[in-house]
């Protein structure tokens, strides 16, 4: 994985004094892009290779970069390129080469009832978030687990506002019924 990006860069714009013009900056932003990576492809190896392609076209076209956000910029090179590679692979094929009870790190707790009741409840979140269509794990990793704003998720994905937050609506939806029994007494919105 791409642990440091070289500095050769450096230096403010000559068009902008006050713009940031080091693509080093960009690793700032690299556990946001591996975590929307590894949720797109389903498999750490491909999201690795997916941030260090997308770091590498982002490095290329950093000159294109008209300042603003630069971690929306990056996820939008992220997202893009993890579409790109699904698209070639066929986007229905499901690798379960990724298997989160061994890779995941594991917390201590002093109750080993409870840590078993925290796993499965762990592991079905998980797998229901993995069975969503990617249109709703896309927007609910982006909004959920990276902390976007409503506009900044449109902006990453290029689509409207609108869609944006009936993607979410769906998703949260979708995400009730896999994870809460119809038949249960709970009620009311999910928390992602």
């Amino acid at each position: 994985m791409l642990r440091h990006l070289p500095s050769r860069y450096g230096g403010k714009s000559s068009e902008d004094p006050g713009a940031q013009c080091d693509p080093a900056l960009l690793v700032a932003h690299l556990g946001a892009a591996y975590n929307l990576a590894r949720w797109l492809m389903r498999n750490e190896t491909e999201a690795e290779d997916m941030v260090q392609e997308a770091y590498l076209r982002g490095i290329s076209r950093f000159a294109g970069f008209r300042g603003g956000d630069g971690r929306a910029w990056l996820l939008t090179i992220v997202r893009n390129t993890c579409y790109s590679r699904l698209r070639q692979k066929g986007a229905s094929a499901h690798n379960p080469d990724f298997n989160e009870t061994i890779h995941s790190t594991v917390r201590q707790t002093p109750n080993p009832e409870t840590a078993l009741l925290l796993a499965e409840r762990a592991a079905l979140v998980r797998q229901s978030l993995e069975d969503l269509p990617a249109e709703y794990r896309e927007v609910i990793v982006l909004r959920e687990l990276q902390q976007l704003s409503y506009r900044e998720i449109a902006n990453i994905t290029g689509i409207p506002l609108g869609t944006v937050m009936s993607r979410l609506s769906r998703a949260r939806q979708q995400l009730r019924q896999a994870i809460v029994p119809s038949d249960s007494p709970v009620s009311g919105p999910l928390h992602c």
